[in-house]
């Protein structure tokens, strides 16, 4: 049997289904792979934004007659958490710019995800190199350790006002995470 046949028959019995993409044919299986992956950003960055707070939580349940230690712990932690929230949210936003030019998505639909997942960046970057930094520097100045109990120290009010802007910064990448995961799943049913 010649191969032309063989070829025209197994692509009759496989068939495999491809798509038209930016002029060229695909398999809509990378469609589906394009898809995936962003979904795997972003569940990446939402859940450690969810997990966050339970390592939190145990680090200073831990070691709470050691505040600075529990402290310096959770410091890294963010670290780490902003680091994977930067990294997922820049393929996420590529991948949503070029999502339209790859017929995944309709342009409109992914204008309100992007410019979230934007915001969100924007205020991980803003957490890691504004809030981080001036935490360290109240830190310093108490001498390494923060009493945050000590109301009257004007550097220990200051640390807890940034705590706090922190915790809502967080909780802003959180909620702006959840929102831009109903948006790409509402794109999902209006699909290209």
């Amino acid at each position: 049997m010649p191969l032309a046949v063989l070829c025209s028959l197994a692509l009759h019995l496989l068939p495999i289904p491809f798509c038209l993409i930016a002029g060229r044919v695909y398999s809509c299986d990378m469609k589906t792979l394009l898809r995936s992956i962003l979904f795997l950003a972003l569940m990446v960055w939402l859940g450690a934004e969810v997990f966050f707070p339970v390592t939190a939580a145990v680090s200073f349940s831990t070691l709470q007659p050691d505040t600075h230690a529990a402290g310096t712990i959770v410091r890294q932690l963010l670290t780490i958490l902003h680091g994977m929230g930067l990294v997922s949210g820049m393929v996420a936003v590529a991948l949503l710019a070029l999502a339209p030019a790859w017929n995944i998505y309709k342009p409109r639909t992914v204008l309100a995800p992007m410019a979230l997942i934007v915001l969100m960046l924007g205020l991980t970057l803003y957490a890691q190199f504004g809030i981080m930094p001036a935490m360290d520097r109240d830190r310093t100045a108490a001498g390494g350790a923060i009493n945050t109990f000590d109301t009257t120290n004007p550097v220990t009010v200051d640390f807890n006002n940034l705590h706090n802007r922190s915790e809502h910064v967080e909780e802003a990448i959180l909620l702006m995470g959840l929102a831009t995961v109903v948006l790409v799943a509402s794109a999902e049913t209006r699909r290209a």
